[in-house]
């Protein structure tokens, strides 16, 4: 199908670009001597999981059981669901193991929580394997490093009957906090850090850790060495966004999916293109204005080179509508319309989470349509 006969709003994907940033991100990994365990809660596809990690047996990322089942049930074997796991969802992770074969590892950082946890594992006579979240300075979730809290966790998954200690797993969402290369290194060692230290704790005290798994894109990238570390787990590089764009992490052209638009009225009292992506299409997610506020709810490109037309910005987002507005009436004549355009997002994995699927495009047409799960 060619793009100008397709009905929008739609997500695009360029699988060219895609390619490069798994390139990249493979090659980071290797030089810093750790495994990398991509996060697929971005893409949420088992063709992009073939095209990112085409050993199913290698370890895999996700956020949500709804994946670690849909990852399963298409091969992959290791797979880390990287939040905390309360004991109502239990009988999911034990039925994605016991129909699929596959190694879910789970998250804790509580010791109450790995109590109920193993009773309830009891119950179903399952066996689960933990990581313990470590909290290296975000302060969203996890004990603190190497700390007597870290060993009490630790000493509760020792003595459950039907759960196994495996590791450690941090992650430093604060890097999202500056777009200063420095200060990502920082934040990078403080976050290796973290894993590696509370790893010899749990060591000294008589622990096996065998897994300290770090991860975000702006510091595996920025990171000096990841002694200490045996994986990293990194997702939004796999697109990219506008987010990363204002981080400086990546740049315009590595971004690997974009909305197709329409514009479907000219404003002119207000001097403004309406398009027929609005929130629902493309997120409310700005989080890229903090450094790049002319990002608004996303950049608006030429349809066919993905050109960042100048200027140009989805500035408010209703449910269906989105407007743009445009420094001179020429743009009415430049974009009549039915005339479509792209919209580079500020935060790929909120603005894909809108569809079920990815156009693949090359060469203007969309080549093959890839499917992707959604929900919990």
């Amino acid at each position: 199908m060619k793009l100008s006969d397709a009905e929008t709003p739609r997500l695009l994907l360029d699988p060219d670009r895609l390619q490069r940033n798994i390139d990249m991100m493979t090659a980071r990994c290797g030089k810093l001597g750790v495994i990398l365990r991509p996060h697929l809660k971005t893409p949420k596809s088992l063709k992009v999981a073939q095209m990112t990690t085409p050993d199913t047996s290698a370890p895999i990322t996700v956020s949500t059981l709804r994946e670690a089942d849909y990852f399963a049930q298409g091969g992959y074997t290791g797979i880390l669901c990287a939040a905390a796991t309360t004991p109502a969802k239990l009988a999911h992770a034990d039925k994605i193991q016991r129909e699929t074969g596959a190694r879910v590892l789970l998250v804790a950082d509580d010791a109450d929580l790995v109590n109920a946890a193993d009773a309830r594992a009891g119950e179903m006579g399952a066996k689960f394997e933990f990581l313990i979240e470590i909290d290296c300075g975000e302060h969203r979730s996890g004990v603190q490093p190497a700390s007597q809290e870290l060993l009490n966790v630790a000493r509760a998954l020792k003595n459950a009957s039907n759960l196994q200690l495996t590791g450690v797993m941090t992650h430093a969402g604060h890097s999202y906090t500056t777009n200063k290369a420095d200060e990502h290194t920082a934040i990078a060692e403080n976050e290796r850090a973290a894993a590696a230290d509370s790893a010899d704790a749990l060591r000294a005290a008589g622990h096996d850790c065998a897994i300290v798994s770090i991860g975000s894109t702006p510091t595996v990238l920025n990171a000096r060495h990841l002694d200490g570390v045996t994986e990293a787990r990194a997702g939004v590089y796999l697109f990219g966004d506008l987010a990363q764009v204002s981080l400086n992490t990546r740049a315009l052209e590595d971004i690997a999916v974009s909305v197709l638009a329409s514009v479907i009225g000219h404003n002119t009292a207000g001097k403004s293109l309406v398009l027929d992506a609005g929130a629902l299409a493309l997120s409310k997610d700005i989080s890229a204005n903090t450094f790049m506020p002319d990002a608004k709810y996303g950049y608006v490109c030429d349809v066919e080179t993905g050109r960042h037309f100048p200027g140009l910005s989805v500035h408010s987002a209703y449910q269906e509508h989105g407007v743009v507005p445009v420094p001179d009436e020429c743009w009415f004549e430049r974009l009549p319309i039915g005339s479509q355009v792209r919209v580079l997002p500020n935060h790929t994995c909120m603005t894909c989470a809108a569809y079920d699927t990815y156009d693949v495009v090359r060469g203007g047409e969309i080549v093959e349509q890839w499917p992707r799960v959604n929900g919990w």
